[in-house]
């Protein structure tokens, strides 16, 4: 059985990762851990979450004494924690001989002048970056399966590049157009007066200027228009894409080229039947629904996720069972 401790364990996304790694025979919960100023360490997951009641988890300060531990006990670290704090963490248990799984952004970029430009950080660990893979699961799996440092993707990128990646032959060098709305728990669990859930209506943000728009990008090869929104719900993630094919694509050349997820059985595709968020919400699940206008060579796609789940946890765990050949 694999022992892994979990890092930033209070977030939405890690006490959801704690969650789903606990119901996994394969894998055991080693610790959850938490920064040592943390409001949070020494309380029980479950006095925070009274939902994970059965999750009898201490949150214990990451100390170099527990950093330590984890090298001496754990085969694999789950990062759900700050960019920042995630670059030199994965650095060090990466170093250290444990497998990482990364859900911030910090290794999500090959190229270090990505990292200031969009984090507002120089990237300290160039060796170690050039030993991650970008984790989508349904598109890299031997990579994660020959890497110990896995770079989970975003969630709004989970939700575009399935969408998308299928279509990369079809498309012609006009920018594809996404828009996509996420639940208020994409902003995490920390107070701010824009994410209050009083406060929030449908909005966009971040507009042409959004750092999950160049990780879009560099996976689908090529370049996009991403405008996210902020909506008045807490979880999940519709992304609704225009797309031009190239002249001559018939309905038959897209259903050929979602074929791909045919024998994936968590990313299901249906034409002319569109998604909706009550759809994926507490699933490991990614919906994706499409019609194309062959007048025109446009084509419309809506993929559905929910972001804590295909968009973060969830899909962590499937870079660990893919990692481990479970």
């Amino acid at each position: 059985m694999k022992q892994i401790a979990i890092v930033g364990a209070s977030g939405y996304t890690g006490a959801q990762i704690t969650s789903l790694i606990e119901a996994e025979a394969s894998f055991s919960v080693y610790g959850l851990y938490v920064s040592e100023n943390s409001l949070d360490k020494g309380k029980m997951l479950s006095a925070l979450y009274p939902s994970y009641i059965n999750l009898n988890y201490q949150l214990n300060p990451l100390t170099d004494i527990a950093k330590a531990d984890i090298v001496a006990q754990c085969d694999a670290v789950v990062l759900a924690t700050d960019h920042k704090v995630s670059l030199h963490l994965a650095a060090y248990f990466y170093q250290q001989g444990l497998a990482v799984f990364d859900l911030s952004g910090a290794y999500r970029f090959n190229e270090l002048f990505q990292y200031p430009k969009w984090y507002g950080f120089e990237h300290d660990y160039p060796e170690v970056l050039n030993k991650a893979v970008y984790g989508l699961a349904e598109w890299n799996s031997e990579q994660i399966k020959a890497s110990s440092l896995i770079a989970v993707p975003g969630c709004y990128p989970t939700a575009s590049l399935l969408a998308l990646k299928p279509l990369s032959h079809l498309m012609t060098s006009t920018l594809p157009v996404i828009n996509a709305v996420s639940g208020v728990t994409g902003a995490g669990r920390k107070a701010q007066l824009h994410t209050s859930f009083c406060e929030v209506s449908l909005t966009p943000y971040g507009v042409l200027g959004h750092r999950h728009q160049p990780e879009i990008a560099t996976q689908l090869g090529q370049e996009v228009i991403f405008t996210p929104h902020l909506g008045n719900f807490k979880r999940g993630i519709l992304a609704t894409i225009t797309v031009q094919l190239q002249p001559g694509t018939k309905i038959d050349d897209v259903e050929l080229a979602y074929q791909k997820y045919a024998d994936t059985p968590l990313v299901n595709v249906a034409a002319n039947q569109f998604p909706k968020i009550d759809d994926v919400v507490h699933t490991p699940h990614c919906l994706i629904g499409w019609k194309f206008d062959a007048s025109t060579g446009y084509l419309v796609v809506a993929s559905a996720i929910d972001n804590l789940m295909k968009g973060a946890a969830s899909q962590a765990l499937q870079c660990i069972k893919i990692h481990y050949g479970v």
